[in-house]
């Protein structure tokens, strides 16, 4: 599988402060890649790198095999961006907001209908945008940034400020985009979205990258416990270690049907972040 996205020895200064430092990641085509920290860690920044919008004061990236300053034309082509909710005309219609895009990427506008039933909105084709809940403008963003249906789509937090609910909508986009042959780049600070989404994620701290990899991968290697919570049919609870005597005691349990449930002790990742760090991600 070839990377999409390539990032190398990526630094970036604004004035004295540098926030980004030496970044590099290669990205996979049909990924989804997570590139999770705190805020003003470097992740926009970063963002507005490889989309063309800024110029980094040092190193390369490519997207598709284009450099992403020298290229610029070909990589708008090939790209989806969902940064915030801004951006969107509030007195234009659903359907008007994406007729402009699609107008622009000269994309069919038969497709806008068939973009807007995707994301839930077709009933609100001709609501005005400034009548939209937060939600629906996150939706209409979605649908706006795969109208063209893009190699790459970026994502900003998007589903900052989101019910569950619709969170959940946004997360079953972003896989079935991905399903279409799309690469997702999706920047966050939720570690749990990162988590149920990502195939990799890359851990961002003071503009470095300090941990890489898997989700579930980190958050086993970083299981020093290693311990079983056994909750038992009686009532009890147990703490078992993962050696071979506990590990029999619990087949012993499950034997004797006493068992209610029973969990790992490996971190999620904000525990990692936290241990690697000693912050939080606000």
């Amino acid at each position: 599988m070839d990377n999409m996205i390539q990032i190398k020895d990526i630094s970036h200064t604004y004035g004295d402060k540098q926030v980004l430092k030496e970044v590099n990641l290669d990205i996979k085509s049909n990924e989804i890649f997570g590139l999770l920290g705190p805020s003003g860690a470097g992740k926009t920044t970063l963002i507005k790198i490889l989309t063309g919008q800024l110029q980094a004061t040092k190193g390369k990236s490519y997207i598709d095999q284009l450099d992403t300053i020298y290229s610029k034309k070909k990589i708008y082509e090939r790209i989806g961006v969902m940064m915030d909710i801004a951006g969107l005309y509030e007195r234009l219609s659903c359907y008007e907001n994406l007729l402009l895009y699609a107008q622009i990427h000269k994309v069919n506008k038969l497709l806008i209908n068939e973009v807007l039933k995707k994301v839930g909105l077709l009933e609100a084709i001709n609501t005005v945008v400034c009548k939209l809940s937060t939600g629906m403008r996150q939706r209409l963003l979605f649908a706006r940034a795969i109208l063209h249906s893009p190699l790459v789509l970026f994502l900003d937090e998007p589903t900052r400020g989101l019910d569950p609910v619709t969170s959940d909508s946004i997360h079953q986009f972003i896989k079935e985009i991905r399903d279409e042959d799309t690469t997702i780049f999706l920047c966050t600070h939720n570690m749990e979205e990162a988590t149920k989404l990502c195939d990799n994620i890359g851990l961002l701290q003071e503009g470095k990258i300090i941990e890489y990899g898997n989700p579930k991968e980190i958050c086993r290697k970083y299981n020093e416990e290693d311990t079983f919570t056994v909750i038992c049919k009686s009532g009890e609870q147990l703490t078992l270690k993962n050696n071979e005597t506990d590990r029999e005691n619990i087949i012993q349990l499950f034997r004797d049907n006493n068992v209610m449930s029973i969990h790992s002790s490996e971190p999620n990742l904000e525990s990692v972040f936290i241990k690697l760090t000693g912050k939080g991600l606000v």
